[in-house]
C-alpha cells in the first residue's frame, strides 16, 4: 500500500512538472498579443528584383519563460504559394542552445533582416510570422501573426526608352575657301608686267579661279595688300604702295574677263579691298633674320634704334659694308599680295535626297549620313539610306551603326544587334557602338553586361548616363538613377525621384515631360498622391489613368501603393 502511494505521489509530481512546462508556453501563447512587431518597410517593397524585410520584435517584462526557446519564421504568403524566409531563434535566460536571449523580468527584443527573390504573385501578399515554442521536449505552436502587407512593385513601371546614339555626319553646306598669290614689281614702278600674270606663283591661283567658276563657288572678295621696299623717299613709297594696289586689282579684273576665268563680279571695283601698306619694314626684318648677310645683326639693331624711317634707311647703308647684299632682298618686298575668298557650297538638300535613291554612289559618306539624319522622317527611307552608306563605305562604322538605331526604333532587336556587331567589327573602340550594344544586352535581360558596356561607352554623350539610370532603377540604386538621368525630364526621371523619396519633385517632372497626358503618367501621379497622403490627387489621377487605359483598373486593385485607400468609397468605385 505504501509503495502504491509512493507511485501515485511520483506520478503526481511528474504530472506537475509537465504541467508547469506546458503552463509556461501556454501563458506565452495566451499573452502573445502583448508582443509587438514592427516591419520596415510596410508594405514590403520589391527592390532590384528582391524583397527585403527587416523585423524588430519586443517582448514585455515577465512574458518570456526562462527555459523557453521560440523559433520565428517570417513567411511571405501570396496567390499561388508562400515563401519562408530564414528563421530567427529567441531563447529564455536559462534555455539551452543559441539564439537571442530575453530576460524574464526585464523583457527584451530581437532584430532580424532577410531578403528573397521577388516572384510573380507577390505584388499582392502578406507577411506572417509562423511561431513555435519549446521547453525541453515539449513544443507548442503559437497563432500566426500578420505583420505586413506587400508588395510595392512600382520600380517595374520603368520604361524601356533607352537612348541609342547615331554616328554624326561631318557634312557642311558651306566651306570657306581661299587662294593666295603675289605680283612683283620693279623698283619705283607700279606697272604689272605681262609675265607676272603667267608666273609660277600665279598658275595655281588661276587654276583655283577656273575651278571655282566652273563649279559655281561663291567668290566674295579679293583683298590686295601692296608694299614698297624700304629704299627711297618715304612719301613716294607710300603713294607707290597705293598705286600698286590699284594696278594689281586692274590686273585681276583682266584675269576675270578671260574666257576660262569668266567671273562678272570680279570685273567690278566693289569686289576689291585695296590697302597700300607703304614701306615693308616688317617684311624686311623677317627676311633679314632669315638671311646669311654678315652685317645682319648690326642692321637688325638699327631697326630697333631708329623709328624715323628715312633715318633708319640711311643708317643701314652706313653700317652695311656691302649694301648690295641688302638690295638683293628688296625686290621681294616690292609686291601686291592677293587673297581671294569665298564659299564652296554643297549640293542642295533636294539634290542630295534625290540622289540617295537614284545615284547613291555619287554621294559622299557625309552626304549620306546627313541625308539619313535630316532629309526624311520616313523610317524605311532612312534605313535604305544608311544601308546604302554601309554598302558604299563598309569601313565607316557610322552608317552601319545608324541602320541599327533605325532597327531599334522599329523594335527589331535581332536586326539591330546584327548591325551593332558589324559596326563594332568596323570600329571596335567606338563608345557610340558600345552604348548601343549595351541597350541590346539590357533588352535581353543581362543588366550586368549592359552596365559594363555603358561604362566602356563613357564620353559618347549624356545618352549613356540615361541608359545607366534605367539599369540603376532595376537594380534598386535610386539615388544613382536620379543622378544619371541628369537633365532628361522624362517619365523615368520622375519615377526615380518617387523611388528615391522625392514625390513632390517627381510630379513637376511628369508635368513637364512627354508623358504628362499619358495613362502611365497619370498613374504615377496617383501613386504620388497616395504616398503623400493627398487622397484627392490620388483618386483624380487614377480615374484619368483608367479612362485612358482600362488595364490600370485591375493593376490599382492589387497595387500595394494604394493600400491606405482600400476602404475609400471613391477608390472602391474606381477599381470594383
Amino acid at each position: 500500500m505504501k509503495n502504491k502511494n509512493l507511485q501515485i505521489l511520483g506520478l503526481a509530481a511528474f504530472a506537475a512538472i509537465g504541467f508547469t512546462a506546458c503552463d509556461g508556453l501556454g501563458k506565452m501563447v495566451k499573452n502573445a498579443k502583448t508582443v509587438t512587431y514592427t516591419v520596415t518597410p510596410n508594405p514590403i517593397e520589391m527592390n532590384g528584383d528582391t524583397v527585403a524585410v527587416t523585423i524588430a520584435g519586443k517582448y514585455p517584462a515577465k512574458y518570456f519563460d526562462k527555459k523557453a526557446t521560440v523559433t520565428i519564421t517570417p513567411t511571405i504568403k501570396y496567390a499561388g504559394g508562400e515563401k519562408a524566409l530564414k528563421s530567427v531563434t529567441v531563447i529564455g535566460e536559462k534555455a539551452e542552445g543559441t539564439g537571442t536571449k530575453v530576460a524574464q523580468e526585464a523583457g527584451g527584443s530581437f532584430s532580424y533582416s532577410d531578403r528573397t527573390a521577388f516572384v510573380k504573385g507577390m505584388e499582392s501578399a502578406t507577411v506572417e510570422l509562423k511561431i513555435s515554442g519549446a521547453v525541453k521536449k515539449k513544443t507548442k505552436d503559437f497563432p500566426a501573426v500578420k505583420i505586413a502587407d506587400g508588395t510595392i512593385v512600382t520600380p517595374y513601371l520603368v520604361k524601356s526608352d533607352e537612348k541609342s546614339i547615331m554616328g554624326k555626319d561631318a557634312f557642311v553646306k558651306t566651306v570657306p575657301i581661299s587662294a593666295n598669290s603675289v605680283i612683283y614689281y620693279t623698283i619705283s614702278s607700279d606697272v604689272v608686267r605681262p609675265g607676272e600674270m603667267d608666273s609660277k606663283d600665279m598658275k595655281p591661283f588661276k587654276e583655283f579661279v577656273e575651278k571655282a567658276v566652273a563649279k559655281g563657288y561663291d567668290l566674295k572678295n579679293a583683298s590686295i595688300s601692296a608694299y614698297a621696299s624700304p629704299d627711297g623717299e618715304l612719301a613716294k613709297n607710300t603713294n607707290l604702295a597705293n598705286d600698286r594696289a590699284n594696278t594689281a586689282s586692274k590686273a585681276l579684273m583682266g584675269l576675270f574677263k578671260e574666257k576660262k576665268c569668266k567671273f562678272e563680279a570680279g570685273e567690278k571695283e566693289e569686289f576689291y579691298t585695296k590697302v597700300g601698306k607703304g614701306e615693308d619694314w616688317d617684311g624686311f626684318k623677317s627676311m633679314m633674320e632669315a638671311s646669311s648677310i654678315k652685317d645682319k645683326d648690326l642692321i637688325l639693331r638699327v631697326l630697333t634704334m631708329y623709328s624715323d624711317l628715312d633715318q633708319r634707311e640711311k643708317e643701314i647703308r652706313n653700317v652695311s659694308k656691302s649694301f648690295q647684299e641688302v638690295e638683293d632682298i628688296l625686290p621681294k618686298l616690292r609686291r601686291s599680295m592677293i587673297t581671294l575668298t569665298g564659299d564652296m557650297k554643297s549640293r542642295s538638300d533636294d539634290e542630295i535626297l534625290k540622289l540617295t535613291t537614284t545615284m547613291p554612289d555619287s554621294l559622299s559618306v557625309e552626304e549620306l549620313l546627313y541625308a539619313g539624319a535630316n532629309l526624311t522622317k520616313d523610317m524605311s527611307a532612312r534605313l535604305a539610306i544608311y544601308k546604302a552608306g554601309e554598302r558604299l563605305y563598309p569601313t565607316d562604322f557610322r552608317a552601319i551603326n545608324n541602320a541599327g538605331c533605325i532597327f531599334l526604333m522599329q523594335n527589331k532587336m535581332a536586326d539591330a544587334e546584327s548591325q551593332f556587331n558589324k559596326a563594332a567589327a568596323a570600329d571596335g573602340k567606338s563608345p557610340i557602338v558600345k552604348n548601343n550594344q549595351g541597350i541590346i544586352a539590357r533588352w535581353k535581360g543581362d543588366r550586368k553586361k549592359a552596365m559594363e558596356l555603358y561604362k566602356a561607352a563613357a564620353g559618347a554623350g549624356a545618352e549613356v548616363n540615361y541608359n545607366m539610370g534605367i539599369v540603376d532603377i532595376m537594380n534598386g540604386n535610386y539615388a544613382s538613377s536620379v543622378s544619371n538621368f541628369g537633365s532628361f525630364g522624362t517619365f523615368n526621371m520622375a519615377l526615380a525621384k518617387v523611388l528615391n523619396g522625392s514625390p513632390d519633385a517627381a510630379a513637376a517632372v511628369i508635368d513637364g515631360s512627354d508623358d504628362k497626358d499619358s495613362a502611365i503618367g497619370y498613374y504615377l501621379k496617383a501613386i504620388i498622391g497616395a504616398r503623400t497622403g493627398k487622397t484627392d490627387m490620388a483618386i483624380n489621377n487614377l480615374k484619368t489613368a483608367i479612362g485612358k487605359d482600362a488595364t490600370y483598373k485591375d493593376k490599382a486593385k492589387t497595387d500595394a501603393e494604394f493600400l491606405k485607400l482600400k476602404d475609400n468609397a471613391d477608390f472602391k468605385g474606381l477599381v470594383n
